[in-house]
Parts: structure tokens; C-alpha cells; sequence
């Protein structure tokens, strides 16, 4: 239970950390509140997911799925690099998330 929360919660962090792109500095009212939003469900989630598991792999997973989840929509929704050498390090952090997975109690 406590890792699909904190799947969830990562996929907040995501979420926020595109969210950010948008809200230009925080200038634009519905994108900021959206923002704050993700923020605020996020960390909530997190610290409901730490009851049960280690901080350090929770905090490492929650990091990690939200800067895959940030490479791969700032890809897609900003065009940004598809470098192969960039591609190669998200896999490298795609690794390290499931062993940390397979390797806590």
C-alpha cells in the first residue's frame, strides 16, 4: 500500500515540476494554484508513504520517478533534447529506482 502511494505521489511531483513551466515565475493565477495543488498533494502523500517505508528509499523514489517523469514530458511537451546520451542516464535513474524497490524490506 504505502508504494502506490507513493507512486502517486511522485506522479504529483511530476506533475508540479512541469506545472512550474507553466506558471511563468508564478505570474499566472490558474497554473500556479494548480501548481501549489500538486505541491501540496504530493508531500502530503509522501509523508503518509514514509510511515511505512525508509525515508531515504522513499525520498530517493519520489526524486527519481519525478525527474524521469519531468525528462520525458519536457520532451514531449517542450521539445526539449533527445540526446542519446541523456536517454542513457533517465534509464541509469530507471535502475536505481527498482533496485532501491527490490531491495527494501
Amino acid at each position: 500500500m504505502y508504494w502506490i502511494v507513493l507512486l502517486i505521489a511522485s506522479i504529483f511531483e511530476t506533475a508540479w515540476a512541469i506545472g512550474l513551466k507553466y506558471t511563468d515565475g508564478f505570474t499566472k493565477l490558474v497554473p500556479s494554484v494548480l501548481t501549489i495543488l500538486c505541491m501540496v498533494i504530493s508531500m502530503a502523500l509522501l509523508s503518509y508513504a514514509v510511515k511505512g517505508l525508509p525515508i531515504g528509499i522513499a525520498y530517493a523514489t519520489w526524486t527519481g520517478i519525478g525527474a524521469v517523469g519531468s525528462v520525458i514530458l519536457g520532451i514531449y511537451l517542450f521539445n526539449e533534447s533527445r540526446d542519446v546520451l541523456k536517454l542513457f542516464f533517465v534509464g541509469l535513474i530507471i535502475v536505481g529506482i527498482i533496485g532501491l524497490k527490490f531491495s527494501s524490506k
